[in-house]
């Protein structure tokens, strides 16, 4: 069994490819009774999870330009603003090829993410563009006087998603690995999209647009209130009146909008939370440890029994098995090994049930075997960050013993937690040893001491390299030992001669005390502590909500000291990278809001902009809570990312007001018409955003479960707490403006 991995900056689908060419041509030489083939091939996994992502940007561009044709009803503008998506989506490609980026889930990901954000910007410049002429102005004056009202904060509204990402580049371990791949696209595209909203639309509106008779067109005059009956219309009057309700009583507004803040924290504390989000991949690991000091052949002998329930399996497709060998890094002892089994693609049951059931059958069939059953992809990650098991309790001391008694008490209290499988008292015991006590006084009446006494039985028992050989091109060492059938007992070994340094022979039970010892702890120390692991899996279980519960069991039952305890694993993996992103988060919200402050020029606007943007917060939570969905480092970023894009539409309700005001409206009224006018682009581009992520947060395909939490979460951003900021944005921004005139 043949096993390669990638480098981290290859290509798996290259490599799969390259190795199927060299198996093609060495099958040909093979004898005719040997078959050569593929036992596990990841690349089909990332090959089918390409395919999905590629299908979920196809149909997130068609729900993008069914939202564009609703709203205009004009297949003309619709086009006008639909294709900056495959040129923006091509341009990130060239991009990625001049970074030296692949495709895999997080780089296609970043791009499926942004379909629906890309054509944010095209959106605002046709719809501005529709608008004056609808006013009717001439084709070529409109365009110039659209361009000229709605670059600035284009800008603005563009650059603030993008300063969000900014903070993600410094992350670092796996989240920073995941995250800069789906940055650097997601940048990528939202800068191309800006860059051709001001060049290639303006360009391709003066030919196509046409503004069909008797079409609604938002205007700031009250007087031109869209007409009754049509969609954009009601919409707009129940803005209006719940912006004059707002505005009435701002203070209430404001207390509500704390109050859905604080709803979002009480259901941000319901959330099941994970460290990444559980994939299918049909094919997972089964990790064994067998009694220490058990032979290769009684491992393997053991081991029959559980082949056998494998290949009763009606989902299992083919298993390979290594013994005194395993996948990990690490070397492995023939006590240990790994199982590698491959799914069916056709099976009825997922997964996570079949793992389920072998664990069953294995512990009832083999129940002095250790076993664990992580997925592929988990295995590997463990592996790399040396945190192999989801749930790993420390326990800290220097007296070996208290270790020994405290271990298995911790365990005991793991197996009591409901969905808590594979535990581990983490006490490993070397194989049996032989252990020489020199007696210092009859060594001495030779003239032999504890050093020449153990040299000479290290030679007899391992040998000493004495010379060498050629043969062909390698130098192969002579080691020279006692004849192993002279000391393969203990009675044998205390018969074992000495040579004396006068040159007399004396018998190795003359000078020293041989005993054999059945096992001793072997030592583990991190940071120069010692200390022992209990370790344990899940099943239908979320990491948070498990060890919440074994803290509180810890805490209540106290079989070791809490000074002992420490918690490690993929749990403090996913601790520590919530802090990191908790931080990417407030180092966001405070490059948007200088931002803000370079584009307005003031404090009232970034203020409000922000007020609004933190809103969105409650979507991504109420979102995941709907849905289910554990919070993990991918729907953290999506929620990260979401407060981006509801300050960019923060922007677009704020922009004209100063405007209105120089035109002599009162402070109140110039609010609820700079909202009224720039609602059916908010809108737009909210909708284009949530439907353009529909497809992966329905999560169809393969690898899709990895991306479903982010789009959940952009979705939840913009689908609850945009409709809140559109109310609470203007009208903190109103206190604040009234406060300062005051």
């Amino acid at each position: 069994l043949l096993n390669v991995r990638s480098q981290p900056d290859g290509s798996t689908l290259q490599i799969a490819a390259d190795l199927e060419r060299e198996l093609a041509s060495l099958r040909r030489e093979l004898p005719p009774d040997m078959k050569l083939a593929f036992f596990y091939d990841q690349s089909l996994l990332v090959r089918e999870s390409v395919g999905s992502v590629w299908e979920a940007v196809g149909f997130g561009l068609l729900l993008s330009i069914a939202i564009l044709y609703a709203f205009l009803r004009s297949w003309g503008t619709t086009l006008v603003a639909t294709v900056v998506i495959p040129v923006t989506v091509l341009v990130t490609l060239v991009a990625m090829n001049v970074a030296g980026m692949t495709f895999n889930l997080m780089t296609l990901g970043g791009i499926a993410a942004a379909i629906g954000l890309v054509v944010d910007d095209a959106i605002v410049v046709v719809e501005a563009i529709y608008t004056k002429m609808g006013e009717g102005r001439a084709r070529a004056l409109a365009v110039e006087e659209a361009i000229g009202e709605i670059f600035a904060p284009l800008f603005g509204s563009t650059l603030t998603p993008v300063v969000v990402f900014i903070p993600l580049a410094f992350l670092d371990g796996l989240t920073g690995v995941f995250f800069r791949a789906l940055a650097m696209t997601m940048v990528v595209s939202l800068l191309t999209s800006l860059v051709l909203a001001v060049t290639l639309t303006p360009t391709l509106a003066a030919w196509f647009i046409r503004v069909p008779a008797g079409a609604a067109v938002p205007h700031d005059g009250a007087e031109n209130t869209p007409k009754r009956g049509d969609f954009l219309g009601s919409r707009t009057r129940l803005y209006e009146a719940a912006m004059g309700a707002a505005l009435r009583r701002p203070w209430t507004t404001v207390a509500l909008s704390l109050g859905i803040l604080a709803l979002g924290g009480g259901l941000y504390g319901q959330l099941d939370s994970d460290f990444l989000p559980t994939m299918d991949e049909g094919a997972f690991v089964i990790d064994y440890v067998a009694p220490p000091g058990t032979s290769l052949s009684e491992t393997s002998r053991q081991l029959g029994e559980a082949e056998k329930i494998l290949l009763t399996m009606p989902e299992v497709e083919s298993y390979s098995r290594r013994t005194g060998a395993r996948l990990a890094l690490a070397i492995a002892e023939p006590n240990t090994g790994d199982f590698l089994v491959k799914l069916k693609t056709s099976r009825e049951r997922p997964t996570e049930d079949v793992i389920a059931d072998l664990r069953a059958h294995f512990n009832a069939a083999v129940p002095g075997i250790e076993w664990e059953f992580p997925g592929i992809l988990g295995d590997l990650i463990g592996d790399l960050m040396w945190a192999p098991s989801p749930i790993e309790v420390k326990l800290v001391s220097t007296d070996t013993a208290l270790l020994r008694e405290k271990a298995p008490l911790v365990e005991a209290v793991l197996k009591e937690v409901p969905g808590v499988v594979d535990t581990f008292d983490g006490l490993v015991e070397a194989g049996p040893s032989i252990e020489l006590h020199v007696r210092g006084e009859d060594a001495a009446r030779f003239g032999l001491d504890a050093d020449a006494v153990g040299r000479q039985v290290g030679t007899a028992l391992l040998g000493e390299e004495a010379s060498s050989v050629l043969e062909g091109d390698r130098v192969v060492a002579i080691r020279v030992r006692v004849d192993p059938t002279r000391v393969d007992r203990i009675a044998s070994l205390e018969e074992l001669p000495l040579r004396a340094p006068d040159g007399r022979l004396v018998l190795l039970r003359q000078v020293a005390d041989v005993h054999e010892v059945p096992g001793q702890l072997e030592l583990r120390r991190e940071d120069l502590r010692q200390n022992v692991a209990v370790t344990a899996r899940l099943e239908h279980r979320s990491l948070g909500s498990a060890m919440d519960e074994i803290k509180q069991r810890l805490a209540r039952e106290a079989p070791v000291p809490a000074a002992m305890l420490e918690y490690g694993g993929l749990y403090e993996q996913q601790q520590e990278s919530f802090r990191n992103l908790l931080i990417v988060l407030f180092a966001a919200i405070f490059l948007v809001f200088t931002v803000l402050l370079f584009e307005f020029r003031s404090f009232q606007e970034p203020c409000a902009i922000l007020f609004g943007a933190v809103l969105s917060l409650f979507g991504s939570v109420a979102a995941l809570w709907l849905t289910g969905t554990s919070l993990n480092v991918i729907s953290f970023l999506g929620a990260i990312i979401g407060v981006g894009i509801v300050a960019k539409n923060g922007i677009l309700m704020l922009d004209l007001v100063d405007h209105l005001r120089a035109d002599g409206l009162p402070l109140a009224e110039a609010v609820i018409r700079s909202g009224r006018r720039r609602l059916r682009p908010v809108l737009m581009t909210s909708m284009a955003g949530a439907l353009g992520m529909l497809p992966l947060a329905v999560g169809i395909g393969a690898g899709a479960d990895m991306l479903r939490p982010l789009a959940i979460a952009v979705i939840g951003a913009l689908l609850f707490s945009d409709m809140l900021a559109l109310v609470a944005t203007p009208t903190v921004y109103y206190l604040m403006k009234r406060g300062r005139a005051a």
